[in-house]
């Protein structure tokens, strides 16, 4: 059973849009990850994952990349927030 839905992976990548990143889905045999190419920001995740696994990995960028939630707008920061505490608690 699917644990998240589009409209969460929607959210989470107007989350990275905010933070100046832009998220793209390639297909390859790679970990996902984001990386910085010549001063551009941008994650890359595998196209070949499912939504669980898109939001699963952006999830785990996000932790590492989101040191100051103020730079969300207050909407992104209520969804984020919220997200974040569903996962400790549902690991």
């Amino acid at each position: 059973m699917n644990k998240y839905t589009k409209p969460t992976l929607q959210k989470l990548e107007q989350i990275f849009k905010e933070l100046d990143y832009s998220v793209r889905y390639e297909k390859g045999t790679f970990n996902s990850g984001y990386c910085i190419v010549e001063n551009h920001k941008v994650v890359v995740v595998n196209k070949f994952f499912d939504t669980d696994g898109r939001v699963s990995i952006l999830m785990d960028i996000l932790e590492q990349l989101v040191s100051d939630d103020n730079r969300l707008t207050d909407k992104s920061r209520v969804f984020y927030k919220g997200l974040v505490k569903k996962e400790l608690s549902n690991p």
